[in-house]
């Protein structure tokens, strides 16, 4: 049994609010953590410290900030597989995929410790003789990271290394489902010698979440979840003239037109939309198939869709594990039958191969082909393991259906056509294009964020984290008078 702390101003310490447990969503009778929820005063208190060491960490050469982030790859890498485990005890996606997330943590602290060795401003001619413009960056301030259940070590790390490398302070506020990764985090990052209110973790409910948006003390917000919410936090925000980094919904497209490599195409399709339980904001939840290829390649997907296993994510044999919690278990079977009610056609499903299962939050991986566009399915964002198909005649036709929406985060094309492969580029309005690849991924040192309601202010990851994390200073620098 783990035992839940937070941390705050350099001291590990439980909540006073309520009790939290933190279950196995395989095995709901499991309980893999216990503690207490941070209240409103110690929320206070994490502001206080992140404001209090602000000044000092700033003042901090970036070389001696990005070697504790080196130092801490170092520590992640080296519990990959404890950890690991324990990722996949509390959140439900397989083995594999959390040794995995936990070794791209390791990798982001790494890209980030090495920030200090890269360009930290710009020189620009001055129009005066025996002068220099010079362009330099300081950081915002006392910064609240929010972050959701889906990736509970990798998400919290794309934010809160840049922002440490950068000189700004940190409020982490983790999805109280998944708090043991963001605890183990915090845990490296201390340990490799992070000072005392440079990282403060508050593991808190929704409540606590919302006055963070609105506290006085937090200079700016970088936020990952649901678009309700994210849109909230922006609208507090803005009221306050905050600058927000919100990484919100997806729905995103994988297109597979006639020319495609079909046995390619099925399998990047099914790891797009099943790897995770469908569980990521870049999951493939639409699939537009050219109807001249489309009963080969929907027969070809089935055949792929069937075989995955469904159980344990502990168990080596097993592709799906459990989506996150009971209320995200039955609202999306829910839309799934209703779905099916108003004329989805079952394309394929994975229920025959289930193990070890008990009484877990499964959703079995289902292919719907739905009767329209109108739809609900192809709008509505579920965050699970359903796939749903619309056939196109016209490539154009294709671009259209993945453009439609409010979303725009991600999406995959699949051709061996050139030109289409470009028109895919300059039609789709994405924030990532994936070409003869799954719609999910992404990596540490290229922008990551969406496009339309899918994000808000500037992208995450690469040199654009920069962008958020720091303000530039114009520099007109003379010596006296020539």
């Amino acid at each position: 049994m783990i035992e839940l702390l937070n941390h705050i101003d350099g001291a590990w310490t439980g909540g006073a609010a309520a009790q939290l447990v933190d279950n196995n969503p395989a095995f709901p009778e499991q309980t893999v953590a216990t503690g207490t929820l941070a209240d409103h005063d110690q929320l206070d208190r994490a502001v206080r410290a992140a404001r209090e060491a602000a000044a000092r960490w700033a003042r901090e050469p970036m070389h001696a900030r990005a070697a504790v982030l080196s130092r801490a790859a170092d520590l992640v890498d080296r519990s990959a597989e404890a950890w690991g485990a324990e990722l996949t005890r509390e959140e439900g996606k397989t083995l594999a995929e959390g040794i995995g997330e936990v070794r791209r943590a390791a990798q982001i602290l790494r890209y980030y410790g090495g920030a200090a060795d890269r360009e930290a401003g710009a020189v620009y001619s001055s129009p005066r003789a025996g002068e220099q413009i010079l362009v330099t960056r300081k950081p915002i301030g006392v910064v609240a990271i929010v972050t959701p259940f889906n990736f509970p070590i990798a998400i919290p790390t794309w934010k809160i290394a840049p922002a440490l490398v950068y000189g700004n302070t940190v409020v982490f506020k983790p999805a109280s489902v998944v708090p043991v990764l963001a605890m183990r985090l915090t845990e490296a990052l201390v340990e490799a010698g992070l000072p005392p209110g440079v990282l403060n973790l508050v593991i808190a409910g929704g409540a606590v979440a919302s006055a963070l948006a609105e506290h006085p003390g937090v200079d700016a917000i970088s936020f990952t979840g649901s678009t309700a919410v994210g849109r909230g936090i922006a609208a507090a925000a803005a009221a306050r003239g905050v600058p927000v980094q919100a990484e919100m919904g997806g729905k995103n497209a994988a297109v597979v037109l006639e020319d495609a490599d079909l046995d390619l195409a099925a399998e990047q399709v099914m790891l797009g939309a099943f790897r995770s339980s469908g569980q990521k904001c870049t999951a493939t939840s639409r699939l537009i198939v050219a109807d001249a290829v489309a009963d080969e390649f929907l027969t070809e997907l089935a055949i792929r869709v069937k075989g995955l296993e469904v159980g344990d994510p502990m168990q080596a044999s097993v592709a799906v594990g459990p989506v996150v919690n009971e209320s995200a278990c039955r609202y999306i079977k829910q839309r799934t039958a209703d779905a099916v009610s108003d004329g989805a056609r079952v394309v394929a499903s994975a229920e025959d191969h289930q193990s070890g299962s008990g009484d877990g939050y499964f959703v079995t991986p289902t292919v719907l082909q739905l009767p329209s566009v109108q739809a609900p399915l192809w709008s509505e964002e579920l965050f699970g393991p359903v796939l749903s198909v619309l056939r196109a005649s016209t490539t154009e036709q294709a671009f259209e259906l993945a453009n439609s929406g409010d979303y725009g985060l991600s999406a995959a094309v699949f051709t061996t056509d050139l030109s289409r492969a470009l028109a895919a580029v300059d039609d789709l309005d994405v924030g990532v294009l994936h070409v003869n690849s799954e719609s999910a991924g992404a990596d540490p040192h290229v922008p990551f964020g969406g496009a339309k309601r899918s994000g808000y202010g500037p992208k995450e990851q690469g040199e654009a984290a920069r962008e958020f994390f720091t303000h530039t200073t114009t520099v007109y620098l003379r010596g006296g008078r020539p």
